[in-house]
């Protein structure tokens, strides 16, 4: 796959509204009821606030916001808090891009390893990462369950 030409920036405060709408064309791109897509809108929402006190990193084509990834965590082990790529930017190697720059920030950080709750529908795409399945975590709706993956990060 040839890597989209995008570039990676810090996020700001104030792309806080751009980075929602990214989060939630992507979750509704798989089709889920529109009454969960409600329930999990605290979860796609990213607020300012948020953006000031967490890694937050986008992809940027040309003048297009395409995705962007949050992390956290310290030490040895990080989260990755979200990854989004719009539903217009899937398959152009923009979530290829992003997740390689996290595994970077986790290992300029010291870390050794990143956690992923993971989408049922981006597993395939951890995986082919490099991740491996170690669990699920609950979600919502109740008996839902995200699969668990870790991804370790050589030095």
């Amino acid at each position: 796959m040839r890597l989209a030409t995008c570039r990676i920036r810090k996020a700001v405060p104030r792309d806080a509204e751009r980075l929602t709408e990214v989060a939630h064309a992507a979750k509704r791109h798989w089709k889920y009821p529109a009454r969960w897509i409600r329930l999990w809108r605290d979860d796609l929402t990213v607020r300012p606030r948020f953006i000031s006190t967490h890694a937050v990193y986008c992809a940027v084509r040309g003048r297009e916001l395409a995705g962007f990834y949050a992390l956290s965590g310290r030490a040895a082990h990080f989260e990755l808090e979200h990854l989004w790529v719009h539903p217009a930017h899937l398959g152009s190697g923009v979530g290829t891009r992003l997740f390689a720059h996290a595994l970077k920030r986790v290992r300029a950080a010291g870390g050794t390893s990143l956690e992923i709750a993971s989408d049922p529908n981006a597993q395939g795409f951890y995986r082919k990462m490099g991740a491996r399945p170690v669990g699920f975590v609950p979600s919502r709706p109740r008996g839902r369950r995200l699969p668990l993956l870790v991804v370790d990060v050589p030095r």
